[in-house]
């Protein structure tokens, strides 16, 4: 199954004013990058949100909030966000600056 583009069109016209932010097919999905570095993307119709692997770990007992695990090995700092997780412009925005902002933070590639 692909990425939902119908989430996809969603995310690009939400951060159309952001700039510097590339996109590339990743994971079976679609992933956003800033400065070579993930921050946010699609697989599926979940959204996945890269952040600081303790903050991850606390934003995991919310119940749309799993690990990034498509391979058998969740990956560290990585959440997948169930659609009805962010129904709202503003909470997919909330994820989508979370994980953008961490990017920022990482040495450009």
């Amino acid at each position: 199954m692909a990425c939902d583009t119908t989430i996809e069109r969603r995310i690009d016209t939400l951060i159309v004013r952001w700039g510097n932010l590339g996109k590339k097919r990743m994971f079976g999905g679609v992933c956003y990058l800033t400065g070579g570095n993930i921050c946010f993307g699609i697989w599926r119709d979940a959204l996945i949100v890269r952040t600081e692997p303790v903050t991850a770990g606390e934003l995991l007992s919310r119940k749309n909030v799993r690990p990034f695990d498509v391979t058998g090995r969740p990956m560290k700092g990585w959440l997948m966000v169930e659609a009805w997780g962010w129904t709202a412009d503003d909470g997919l925005i909330r994820w989508l600056a979370m994980g953008r902002g961490f990017a920022l933070t990482l040495p450009e590639k």
